[in-house]
């Protein structure tokens, strides 16, 4: 599950900050139809990723819980997975690594890390630093290192494949 267009905890509206153009409702009942489509559709984990806002996770991960509550059904394993957007290791909503992973934890995921925004090599000092909390495993899907002006990727897939590991 991505994350959608909108934020919760920012105001799209710079001369308005505490304009909000979604609710926390509308967003549980947004990711409540995802999960009903993934699970009628044979998923076989919920991955609710590229977490910018950690109150739109926080929806996510409340409508992941009330569903299976609702249908009695057995949950599906969680994987939770935030975007760092700068070299000092913050989502967009502004939390730190730590932070990030704290608001997570009590959903109990079977895995949570990053993916996009950064290369591997920028990631791992934010992936060391949850590894290091985390009692969950631990993953990363970087992109092949910061974007172009162009919004390409230069780096080859030899040099990625050696940054990866």
């Amino acid at each position: 599950m991505g994350p959608t267009n909108r934020t919760a905890s920012v105001s799209p509206k710079v001369e308005d900050p505490a304009f909000r153009n979604v609710t926390y409702l509308e967003l549980v009942d947004a990711y409540k139809e995802q999960i009903a489509g993934l699970v009628c559709g044979g998923a076989h984990i919920i991955f609710i990723e590229t977490i910018f806002d950690t109150l739109n996770a926080r929806a996510a991960i409340f409508a992941f819980l009330e569903y299976f509550e609702e249908l009695g059904l057995r949950k599906l394993p969680l994987f939770l997975s935030g975007t760092i957007i700068d070299a000092a290791g913050r989502t967009l909503s502004g939390q730190n690594a730590e932070a990030f992973y704290i608001s997570m934890m009590n959903a109990k995921p079977f895995c949570i890390g990053f993916n996009c925004a950064l290369g591997a090599t920028q990631m791992i000092p934010f992936l060391q630093r949850i590894a290091r909390l985390s009692s969950f495993y631990v993953h990363a899907y970087p992109n092949a290192g910061l974007p172009n002006a162009m919004g390409g990727y230069d780096e080859t897939p030899e040099n990625f494949g050696k940054n990866m590991r």
